[in-house]
């Protein structure tokens, strides 16, 4: 492969790309530049604009603004295969291949080399060796893909892509899925196909790997380009900065006063709770009475700890304890049953039935518990809704209407309600303010302060940092899918948080929870 690379030359502009869905601006006059023979991360939080950019460019949505160039050229693309015929392949998370097909079926589906009509198996599986043994793979091509690795399923969408000719290669969020074997099989792939002259965009959440393979970081935010800078010199707390949209000034907040309630026993207990490839092992004791707050940026694991905890996710290492017993946390149900309750961030899709109503919805999770042969008759159903209608205040106060018809913040009241519903014993709460009016946003944090004084015990994730310090009597800090810190005290603070996420892996390992 060509090792001598001119790393200035341009190979993809993008120059004031603007992209709307009705009133919503998802690009607001972007500019990113790839040049060749670079790896460049592009980086933000959830709706920075990240993957509508990267679909922009690739032809799945038309652009309303802007121009893209490749190779100094501009291209239109209206499709997936207009790009990958212009030189632009991206390879998702998820690998779009076909497991049940060999590897070198995989690799020339659509060009299989022929005689007569009859396709060569010989000489397909010939070249799809040749082909991987360019990246370091030496394998048997005519093996199921699916008998192989993630990590070499990645490398192998990545082969076929760079054998289509394809210049730019897009990898969003290869590694999600990866352990760090894995991930050094990714990456000493993506280093050959850079030192070869292609250019390589990175979606990534894992820090500590943008840093380790990156040349320059591009960071968007809520649709707008924020900055674009070279990895070596961009400091990690300036990086988060520019993704949270927090100036180092505004990191002295302090915390709000502390809760009234006292804090009780042990509620819930997990030691060595986790699953490969998901969520490092982690320690973590839930009280009643407190609320413990799990702060992280989008991807570092915060999600997928609450899910591991209410069974959405089975554990493959760990122990959990309720009340000092022993319990299993296989499904939902086993949560629900030991009176847990979860509150999805993905409200809509997750959370609420949209065609049900505001009173089928708050007795979802109590009527579950109790199982069909104890339904709940339709006097209970009333007495429940309208008494959780009242307490939380859902406007309107109409039982009956369709849930899917209120605004965000009352459905949010609505997902609430439902396993308040069921007195249960500890709460999950995964970015309980998102997207809900500023009124609203208020009264779900009284709420939660309520229920800690109540001697509920809570467990909150958000992506707002003012926010859990004025509610979190502990915050524990996750990068990367592992807990890294947990802050109690007087060291709840916004600026310790910022800190103890960019903290590179070295620093974090010093501070890690035990």
């Amino acid at each position: 492969m060509q090792t001598n690379v001119d790393l200035d030359s341009p190979l993809l502009e993008v120059r004031g790309l603007s992209k709307s869905f009705g009133a919503l601006k998802a690009l607001q006059e972007v500019d990113f530049t790839l040049r060749a023979g670079e790896i460049h991360a592009l980086l933000g939080e959830n709706g920075a604009g990240k993957s509508t950019l990267i679909k922009v460019v690739t032809g799945v949505f038309a652009r309303d603004a802007g121009v893209v160039r490749l190779a100094g050229g501009e291209i239109a693309p209206r499709s997936a295969k207009a790009a990958l015929d212009a030189g632009i392949a991206t390879v998702y998370q998820e690998v779009n291949l076909l497991p049940n097909l060999s590897v070198a079926q995989n690799l020339y589906l659509g060009r299989q080399p022929t005689c007569f009509g009859v396709v060569r198996e010989a000489e397909m599986r010939r070249r799809a060796k040749a082909l991987l043994n360019g990246f370091g793979l030496d394998i048997d091509v005519g093996a199921p893909l699916s008998s192989y690795s993630v990590a070499i399923q990645h490398v192998t969408a990545i082969a076929r892509a760079v054998d289509l000719s394809a210049r730019v290669l897009i990898l969003d969020e290869p590694t999600a899925s990866l352990d760090r074997h894995e991930v050094e099989i990714l990456f000493k792939a993506m280093r050959q196909l850079a030192a070869a002259g292609i250019g390589i965009v990175f979606v990534s959440h894992f820090l500590d790997q943008v840093y380790e393979i990156c040349d320059r970081i591009t960071v968007l935010r809520n649709g707008r380009l924020i900055g674009e800078r070279e990895t070596a010199s961009l400091p990690r707390l300036e990086l988060i900065r520019m993704m949270l949209g927090r100036e180092l000034a505004e990191t002295t907040e302090t915390r709000a006063p502390a809760h009234s309630g006292a804090m009780g026993e042990v509620c819930a207990s997990f030691k060595g709770f986790g699953k490969q490839g998901y969520v490092a092992p982690f320690d973590l004791e839930l009280r009643h009475g407190e609320v413990v707050g799990l702060a992280g940026l989008l991807g570092s694991g915060r999600t997928e700890t609450a899910r591991l905890i209410f069974g959405a996710e089975r554990a493959d290492s760990g122990e959990a304890e309720v009340d000092g017993q022993a319990v299993r946390l296989n499904s939902p149900r086993d949560a629900a049953r030991l009176g847990f309750g979860y509150c999805p961030e993905e409200r809509k899709t997750e959370g609420i039935v949209a065609d049900l109503t505001v009173r089928e919805n708050i007795v979802l999770a109590l009527q579950a518990r109790r199982g069909l042969h104890r339904p709940l008759s339709r006097r209970e159903q009333d007495e429940i809704a309208m008494r959780f209608i009242r307490l939380l205040d859902i406007r309107p106060p109409d039982p009956e209407r369709p849930i899917g018809l209120l605004s965000g913040g009352n459905q949010q009241k609505a997902l609430l309600a439902r396993w308040l519903a069921t007195e249960p014993r500890l709460l999950l709460l995964d970015e309980p303010t998102r997207g809900i009016d500023v009124g609203a946003h208020a009264e779900i944090i009284r709420l939660v302060r309520d229920l800690c004084d109540q001697g509920l015990a809570l467990l909150v994730i958000s992506s707002e940092l003012d926010e859990i310090v004025t509610y979190s009597n502990r915050v524990v800090v996750l990068r990367d899918r592992a807990h890294v810190e947990e802050l109690k005290g007087e060291a709840v603070e916004v600026s310790s948080i910022l800190a103890a996420i960019a903290a590179d892996g070295a620093t974090a390992a010093q501070g890690a929870v035990p």
